[in-house]
């Protein structure tokens, strides 16, 4: 069986490459045909025509060439969900910090170590960090993807009635709601009525700001607003100003920046919704996973350019997979070329994505060797693999 070289750019989770199979080699970057990478910035790296794939171990690409990379003809995974309930985990943390002044607290604890009276006078100052409980509170979760459902559940059994918004929810984040959970036809219907509000949505240009200074201004006084998801959906200068106004009681979020650290009412956290060993371990092994699924079989799932298409094992056939552009009469050609050098088809799908598109067939017939310079020549056409 053909061997496989892959590179890992940053260090990746032991049980996350204990999944590769015996058929799998480190190498370095020069010749390695997949990447697995987690924070290293890889927008300046120059990739060479070896390299096939890359895997994100972790939900964010922002520090990957996707374009480039799509146009190279190289699919980027991420792993979505992968590190949900270490995320979900920090943003209930969250809540319960912004909820009942627990830092303030510590702090004062911290503060006054040495004085010999410490537990008389706890009791007379922890009144100022009394807080509020979340049981029956209300919460507003914008986004019901992988972490945004699992904090909605959460919410509802620790008793808070919790309303949902995403117009784009998908059905299987749909079946896993749970009913407890109300459904909310727009953003501002949280805004107006939630005294918790939190965002898990993806970052885009769409979604940039989302939570801006007229955002704010519709939410109640006092509210607790909470950003585990992407620094770039909170205006930050707004948030602040609210803040100091008053009118947001506390801003939780995971990103730290010169803007937000430090301000009075702010919990800023140094990025750890994912740093656990299980959220590693997970998006590692999610990560090993789909790279060789789509180096041995071809199949996509995960990517974040090119369509998710799947024909399970390979089986005895070869396979041919091309991905192209998503331009008419792709298909034709490509049997047409097939036609012509008598090889028969057993099986074929395609999708599209955009201006992308993804072709996999299966042949039953010998391969010729010229098949695969005729498919290049094909205008539109990015990268051709012959598995067998």
């Amino acid at each position: 069986m053909k061997m496989y070289k892959y590179n890992c750019l940053n260090p990746i989770s032991e049980m996350g490459l204990s999944s590769f199979s015996d058929h799998y080699v480190p190498s370095d970057i020069t010749h390695a045909e997949a990447v697995l990478v987690r924070s290293a910035d890889m927008k300046e790296m120059e990739l060479g025509e070896n390299i096939k794939v890359i895997a994100r171990a972790g939900a964010g690409v922002n520090n990957i060439p996707v374009q480039r990379c799509t146009e190279q003809g190289i699919v980027v995974f991420n792993t979505p969900g992968a590190n949900a309930n270490g995320v979900k985990e920090l943003v209930i943390a969250g809540m319960l910090l912004a909820s009942r002044d627990i830092v303030g607290g510590i702090n004062w604890v911290q503060e006054n170590e040495e004085d010999g009276d410490i537990a008389r006078l706890a009791e007379k100052q922890k009144k100022a960090f009394a807080g509020c409980e979340i049981q029956g509170k209300k919460l507003g979760v914008i986004g019901l993807g992988a972490i945004g459902v699992l904090v909605a559940n959460a919410a509802a059994q620790l008793g808070m009635e919790v309303y949902g918004y995403d117009p784009y929810v998908s059905v299987d984040s749909a079946w896993r709601l749970s009913k407890e959970v109300h459904h909310a036809r727009t953003a501002d219907e949280l805004y107006l009525g939630c005294d918790y509000i939190t965002i898990h949505v993806p970052a885009m240009e769409s979604t940039k700001g989302m939570i801006s200074k007229e955002a704010i201004g519709l939410m109640k006084k006092g509210v607790v607003v909470l950003n585990f998801a992407r620094e770039s959906l909170v205006d930050e200068e707004a948030i602040v100003d609210a803040l100091l106004s008053g009118h947001v009681k506390r801003y939780v979020t995971d990103f730290p920046n010169q803007t937000i650290a430090g301000v009075k009412h702010a919990i800023v956290i140094p990025h750890l919704g994912a740093s656990t060993g299980e959220s590693e371990d997970n998006c590692a092994q999610m990560a090993v996973r789909q790279l060789m699924d789509y180096l041995e079989n071809g199949n996509i799932q995960n990517s974040v350019n090119y369509p998710d298409c799947f024909m399970g094992c390979r089986g005895e056939h070869t396979r041919i997979t091309i991905l192209h552009r998503n331009i008419p009469n792709m298909i034709g050609q490509f049997t047409a070329v097939l036609a012509k050098d008598n090889m028969n088809i057993a099986d074929m799908t395609n999708k599209s994505r955009g201006e992308y598109a993804y072709t996999m067939i299966d042949i039953d017939s010998k391969m010729l060797r010229n098949f695969e310079e005729d498919i290049k020549k094909i205008d539109g056409v990015l990268r051709i693999r012959v598995i067998e």
